[in-house]
């Protein structure tokens, strides 16, 4: 196995194990000084990601990450694509909602240093609340008919 397809494998390996009990594993993925993105934050360093994701495990009953496919190239770069199983207390009545994404990463002198996910926030947050919900719900179904 290549080094970089070794990283990716740590990368999945440690996300497969991702509560809020193993946040110490962030460290043996992610650089000191990690740039991390989603569609709601920008986090810069490991220990501002590892205090926003505290907060957000503590916030859900179940949060869990199913890989399906990965990539890389040459330039220490890869793509991860995966379906969070997120159930949360007040999205959807506590339901499990599935969100496909996938995740941009950059890899550098042995960790990650860039991470960007990207995903539909609107099915996993906005289209979930009760009144907001129903309203986008009827605008994604007018503008494809």
């Amino acid at each position: 196995m290549t080094q970089i397809s070794e990283w990716i494998s740590n990368f999945i390996e440690t996300y497969q194990k991702l509560d809020k009990d193993h946040l110490h594993l962030l460290a043996d993925i992610y650089d000191s000084s990690i740039q991390f993105q989603d569609p709601l934050h920008k986090i810069d360093g490991l220990e501002n990601l590892h205090h926003y994701l505290k907060k957000m495990y503590a916030n859900v009953h179940y949060c869990h990450f199913d890989i399906h496919d990965s990539f890389h190239n040459d330039q220490q770069k890869a793509a991860v694509y995966w379906t969070m199983q997120l159930r949360h207390p007040k999205l959807k009545s506590g339901q499990l909602i599935l969100v496909d994404g996938h995740s941009q990463l950059t890899y550098q002198q042995g960790k990650i240093t860039h991470h960007r996910d990207y995903f539909d926030i609107g099915s996993m947050l906005y289209e979930q609340l009760p009144v907001i919900g129903a309203g986008i719900k009827y605008i994604k179904q007018r503008a494809s008919s």
